[in-house]
């Protein structure tokens, strides 16, 4: 019998809920009374009225942020006027509350929180009816989907299959369509745990797992990853719809490097042992290790690689990146020259303050994830200074993707770069094997938990 079919009481299954969110597990969590959220938890909806809420719609998060602070304010305040406008069919407001229910019956802009959210956990009980179509908006953009799972004439556009998945992805990505069927009866309430980590999604409906740890798509425009900050967005979509016992809880970033080291990790093994640089070459002096971590010591830059050389793989591993500092992944490294130009690429690993720390100004294909002087990375991933972050790499023949806290910031094929920074062209690009290693920059960046997996 799986975690999330235990017969618990719902006392004892909150306090089981904390662990099993930590592992990243499968599981559901409901409130012991209406809008009381669990421990750990705080209310998204109070049960009373729409404080915390203003109007929204499918509208690009970003877009939204890059107005004018006036422009800003007049569109947000259009939308969230409609929340409280009385629909002429119920002689209501398009949003209202019923006995600790958020209800709307189909009609005004979408019920948003005015707080921006990165890494969380979410919990979502909600009840629709026959012909209803609704959704969860996650970081404002679309969407875990609701919707009626009998109407025939959607079975075409999977409704089928249920609710829960992450339908705007595209067709055949995971995700898209839920693992199994979950809804209950109309009728019944439902109830949904999200959890959430850079672009990566993972749903239960009715503590059954339907989306696992899938990349979200930005359907306002698939070649970004979804920002790093954005509104939980409960979308109104023609039908009535109720929401209680919704529920949020901030994920750290130490909580949210297990969740991503715990999915996807088969065949992954450490290539450093934690305690000596047994199986490393290069510039051990410039290096030292510091309560389990590879750190540069400041000052001193020489290269560290890896003793074994890689072709196809990809590795894993946490780095901690003060402010302003600078250091860089070799990839595919011969174990001489600098690595920017000598291997495959460097992977720049840069911290998101060092142009306003060093007074500089960076070509794009010099901030952190990029290809250096290639390819850019997609900036804004990155967790304050000091904090650990996640990275995975994967290398195959001449494409490299970086994987940064949960979101792709880099997927790019080599083979096709034609212009360089500063016209600089990099003759070891097109090397088919080599070590991996730390280019060095002489500022104390660490490294920690490298594991690579070959392909």
């Amino acid at each position: 019998m799986s975690s999330d079919q235990l017969p618990l009481s719902r006392r004892h299954f909150l306090a089981a809920s904390a662990t099993l969110a930590a592992a990243g597990l499968t599981g559901c969590v409901t409130a012991q009374a209406i809008n009381v959220p669990p421990a750990g938890f705080t209310p998204v909806f109070n049960g009373r009225d729409l404080a915390g809420f203003r109007g929204g719609d499918t509208y690009d998060h970003r877009k939204l942020m890059s107005l004018s602070e006036s422009d800003r304010a007049a569109q947000v305040a259009k939308w969230t006027k409609t929340l409280t406008e009385v629909d002429p069919k119920t002689g209501k407001p398009n949003w209202h509350v019923e006995n600790g229910e958020l209800v709307n019956g189909g009609n005004g802009a979408y019920a948003t929180t005015e707080k921006e959210y990165g890494d969380f956990e979410l919990l979502v009980d909600y009840k629709t009816v026959p012909l209803a179509d609704s959704g969860i908006y996650l970081r404002g953009v679309p969407q875990v989907q609701i919707w009626d799972f009998t109407e025939k004439a959607k079975f075409n556009l999977g409704a089928d299959k249920g609710s829960g998945g992450l339908w705007n992805n595209s067709p055949g990505a995971p995700g898209k369509d839920p693992l199994v069927l979950a809804d209950k009866p109309f009728g019944e309430w439902n109830s949904f745990r999200i959890v959430m980590v850079g672009s990566r999604v993972s749903v239960w409906l009715n503590g059954k797992q339907v989306v696992k740890h899938a990349l979200m798509e930005n359907y306002y425009d698939r070649k970004q990853p979804i920002p790093a900050r954005g509104p939980i967005q409960l979308q109104t979509h023609g039908g009535e719809i109720r929401w209680k016992n919704v529920f949020i809880r901030e994920i750290g970033s130490a909580e949210a490097n297990r969740i991503l080291a715990s999915h996807g990790n088969d065949g992954f093994q450490s290539v450093w042992n934690g305690k000596d640089f047994t199986g490393w070459s290069g510039a051990v002096a410039d290096h030292e290790i510091v309560d389990g971590t590879i750190r540069c010591k400041a000052g001193r830059g020489g290269h560290l690689y890896t003793a074994a050389e890689y072709a196809d793989f990809s590795a894993r591993l946490e780095i901690q990146i003060p402010s302003g500092c600078n250091n860089g992944l070799a990839i595919r490294y011969p174990g001489h020259g600098d690595p920017a130009y000598a291997g495959m690429c460097e992977l720049q690993v840069l911290a998101a303050d060092y142009e306003t720390v060093h007074k500089a100004k960076l070509d794009p294909r010099q901030v952190h994830g990029s290809a250096y002087g290639m390819a850019a990375a997609h900036q804004g991933y990155l967790r304050p200074a000091g904090e650990w972050n996640f990275q995975e790499v994967t290398v195959q023949g001449s494409k490299i993707r970086v994987e940064l806290n949960g979101s792709v910031i880099l997927d790019t094929d080599l083979s096709k770069v034609s212009q360089y920074m500063a016209n600089s062209p990099h003759p070891g690009k097109d090397l088919k094997q080599g070590h991996l290693g730390f280019a060095g920059h002489n500022d104390p960046v660490a490294f920690r938990n490298i594991q690579i997996r070959k392909l």
